[in-house]
């Protein structure tokens, strides 16, 4: 089902995760047992977690976010940020492109 407009994402830390997938994995607790004691909303949150767990994946959450968290150069961070330009340039070529007033002196937002 997807989101409801305006509706809430509640966020979980990392300890409260790692102790959900203890929880389940290690004791055996079920879903309810686990929501009740750490306030978790759903079953499905949860469950995602158990999975990334087991995957070896992290818990980061990158949700709403427009860059990797690590780069191991600034190379790399660059040639990030430029295919994420390009990108969007593909998606609006008269972002900056030639007839954009942003590109052509004098013709943009007055400055005062």
């Amino acid at each position: 089902m997807p989101p409801k407009k305006g509706q809430a994402f509640n966020r979980y830390d990392e300890d409260t995760k790692k102790e959900a997938v203890r929880l389940r994995v290690e004791e055996q607790w079920s879903y309810p047992m686990i929501r009740e004691k750490l306030g978790i909303k759903s079953d499905a949150q949860i469950i995602s977690w158990v999975r990334k767990y087991q995957s070896g994946e992290s818990f980061e959450d990158y949700r709403g976010r427009w860059t990797k968290k690590h780069f191991s150069s600034v190379e790399e961070e660059n040639t990030y940020l430029k295919a994420q330009v390009e990108y969007l340039k593909k998606l609006n070529p008269n972002l900056h492109g030639e007839g954009s007033w942003i590109s052509k002196p004098g013709l943009g937002p007055s400055k005062k």
